[in-house]
């Protein structure tokens, strides 16, 4: 087993009696499933279906604490807090109270709660605790471990207001609902998947050269852009791809050779030239 704190996740807590019909109509999944022992990733988003933020959904009995990124957590809690109107719920930064911790290979002894990772099982396990615990493994080495699964890490790898969920696999990753009802930003989620409108994936790409920074763009061998680069390190990164040029791989990204790798999970649109 290895298992890695990760500092840079935050937690906040969504208590009080209408918790669940809160967040039920806010956010992308069904948090009736985040149940103890069981957690529920979802994503928050804009009216018009654009990415703001995603986290993971764990009950305690009593509340839900949302594994976010920490650097988010603030902005998230102010996001919620417009739409509680009436609704009694209180919404609190405990990220010094509870510490993110990820798993991977072996299931993990120790933590005040240990929940699978609900997008794969490859991607092991999430481990909450109220102290930091023993860690044989870093939070560069989990990084790694997620890149290799193709799995975007929030900021890292989507833009806020301007990302749709599906680029980054939320679909196959068990981050949307589609039976739940609405939610904010449903219409397009939806529309995006029915009429086969999404035209760009995140794609784990092997990195053969420098690790490009975010955001340079990808061309092919003719000079026709591809996409651009997201996070990577260490050979192993993620590129928001068109899905029309993945044929013309391998790609170019300033001094880098992008080689795409489709994990066995992601479903991809068939070509007609396949």
């Amino acid at each position: 087993m290895s298992l890695a704190h990760l500092p840079d996740r935050g937690v906040l807590e969504v208590a009080g009696p209408d918790r669940t019909a809160f967040l039920q109509g806010l956010v992308s999944n069904d948090v009736l499933q985040a149940v103890p022992g069981q957690a529920v990733w979802a994503a928050l988003l804009t009216p018009q279906g654009k990415w703001l933020a995603d986290f993971f959904v764990c009950a305690t009995g009593e509340a839900f604490l949302l594994d976010a990124e920490r650097a988010q957590v603030a902005d998230l809690a102010q996001r919620l807090g417009r739409f509680r109107l009436r609704s009694k719920v209180t919404l609190r930064d405990a990220s010094e109270e509870w510490h993110v911790h990820a798993a991977w290979g072996a299931a993990p002894l120790g933590g005040d709660m240990v929940l699978p990772d609900p997008r794969l099982p490859e991607a092991g396990w999430r481990v909450l605790a109220r102290a930091p615990l023993p860690a044989d493994a870093t939070a560069e080495a989990y990084d790694l471990h997620r890149l290799a699964l193709g799995l975007p890490d929030g900021t890292k790898d989507l833009d806020r207001e301007k990302s749709v969920l599906l680029e980054a696999g939320f679909d196959e990753l068990n981050g949307v609902s589609w039976s739940k009802g609405c939610y904010m930003g449903q219409e397009l989620t939806a529309r995006t998947r029915y009429r086969g409108l999404l035209k760009r994936r995140l794609v784990p790409v092997a990195v053969e050269g420098a690790l490009p920074a975010r955001g340079t763009p990808v061309t092919d061998a003719a000079g026709a852009e591809a996409g651009e680069m997201r996070s990577g390190r260490d050979g192993l990164g993620l590129a928001l791809l068109r899905l029309d040029a993945l044929a013309r791989a391998p790609f170019r990204c300033a001094e880098a050779l992008l080689t795409p790798s489709i994990p066995a999970w992601m479903r991809l649109p068939a070509r007609e030239d396949a």
